[in-house]
């Protein structure tokens, strides 16, 4: 599961003293659409122990163009900023 993934990374990252201060992600897709669901998500990752706040997720369509315009994949994107502790 991705929640354990990160908080995987989060434990490794801390006994390197850094600590993730922000989660800012983009998925792309064209079905479903994801934006009712963008609460939920961030609440889910929200558990791993991250601040709610500090937690950003987009969605977007490929406006038709491409694997993933034509439904046949999607996209993510993610970026996060660690601080030394």
């Amino acid at each position: 599961m991705s929640t354990e993934l990160l908080k995987h990374v989060a434990g490794l990252t801390g006994a390197k003293g850094y600590v993730v201060t922000s989660v800012d992600s983009t998925i792309i897709a064209e079905k479903p659409k994801l934006s009712p669901y963008i609460e939920q998500m961030e609440a889910a990752l929200s558990k791993t122990g991250m601040p709610r706040e500090a937690i950003s997720i987009k969605a977007k369509t490929n406006e038709g163009m491409g694997f993933i315009g034509r439904g046949e994949g999607i996209a993510a994107y993610a970026v996060c900023l660690l601080e030394k502790i």
